[in-house]
């Protein structure tokens, strides 16, 4: 166990924050146990889920979309320390940060799983009872930068995966889900949102993310951590993402930010798909750049035959639409962390697109 653990032991015998039995225990890289339970952040305890006191749950304005799975986030920082504000780059965290990622389904009474919204967000509410556990994703901050992990559930414990795993689950409309749980290496590959150095990075702890209200708080969530001493140097106005049903919002504005968070982290000027000069990132870029007639720079069954990945007032003569709208591993984006279409992401961005005006020539 890596120094860090002494560190936050040290301070949890002075300041009484989620210590004794409950401590949140922080590992090396080359010491992460088979056991979730083992770093004190999130368990079962009979058929509750359980967050540890130190941490804090948070929620994104608007999420990746995952197959319809339900997701509960959780960050820890040891006692003391805190983030640095950044208005649009991922907040830079002290070493020993947590980030967890829980995913799971709402489940009917004969075990079938709904891809329907039926959580509000409380931890409490998150029961084996009427919920099945997926998996749990950790993002931990090592001296050397933050490091991908995941653990798979298996009855009472989620246990590690290094590998990854396809898992086969039944939908209530008795439809099959191939459900892939990363293995390491893809974790790596998607939080690597520089493509130079391929530094992994937290992709939802941004300014314009969590910029929202959470009904667990009664507060903003950057107040909330700004209240608890997590975050600093916050500057305003803070600009925020909407969330992408929230049809109080433009449409313009509740597609950018789909596209941001569903594939900014590739799409853009520093990413993997860099060289494409698609850039999806809620950036102030060039209409060409964000796709307006612009042809693709590889042609291939991924274009489904259209010519441009954005067609102002064509949705199903754009790419993004197409690519969007499939499930074929070789045509669809992202290119991992569904086997799903997204048919109301698909809906919103394409009704983004038909708005647009202009003509490709």
């Amino acid at each position: 166990m890596s120094t860090i653990k002494a560190l936050v032991a040290g301070l949890c015998a002075s300041i009484l924050v989620g210590c004794g039995q409950g401590e949140v225990k922080h590992f090396d890289a080359n010491e992460y146990p088979q056991a979730l339970s083992d770093w004190g952040i999130i368990e079962l305890q009979g058929t509750q889920l359980k967050v540890n006191d130190s941490a804090v749950v948070y929620e994104l304005n608007t999420a990746l979309f995952s197959d319809y799975a339900l997701k509960l986030r959780t960050v820890f920082m040891p006692v003391g320390e805190s983030a640095n504000y950044h208005p649009s780059e991922t907040f830079d965290m002290p070493v020993g940060s947590i980030i967890s990622k829980t995913f799971f389904y709402p489940k009917d009474s004969e075990g079938r799983l709904l891809t329907t919204n039926t959580w509000q967000g409380d931890p409490k509410e998150v029961s084996t009872s009427n919920h099945h556990l997926v998996e749990t994703r950790l993002l931990v901050k090592q001296t050397g930068g933050w490091d991908a992990i995941s653990y798979i559930w298996q009855g009472q414990e989620a246990y590690l995966s290094i590998t990854g795993k396809l898992q086969r689950l039944t939908l209530a409309n008795n439809k099959q889900l191939n459900y892939l749980i990363p293995s390491r290496n893809q974790c790596a590959s998607c939080h690597a949102t520089n493509h130079t150095t391929k530094t992994i990075r937290p992709i939802g702890i941004k300014a314009r993310h969590l910029n929202r209200a959470s009904n667990l708080y009664q507060a903003n969530q950057l107040t909330h951590w700004q209240s608890k001493g997590m975050l600093q140097g916050v500057t305003r106005p803070v600009e925020a993402n909407a969330l992408w049903n929230d049809e109080s919002a433009s449409i313009k504005h509740r597609a950018r930010s789909y596209l941001d968070i569903n594939c900014g982290h590739c799409h853009n000027a520093e990413g993997a798909a860099d060289t494409s000069g698609l850039l999806l990132d809620y950036e102030d870029h060039p209409k060409s750049a964000m796709g307006y007639c612009k042809p693709p720079v590889a042609a291939g069954s991924g274009t489904g035959g259209r010519l441009y990945s954005i067609v102002p007032g064509h949705p199903a003569q754009s790419i993004l639409s197409f690519r969007l709208d499939t499930d074929n591993p070789a045509m669809m984006m992202p290119e991992l962390g569904r086997s799903l279409i997204h048919k109301e992401g698909v809906e919103l961005v394409s009704a983004w697109i038909a708005e647009l005006e202009g003509e490709c020539i």
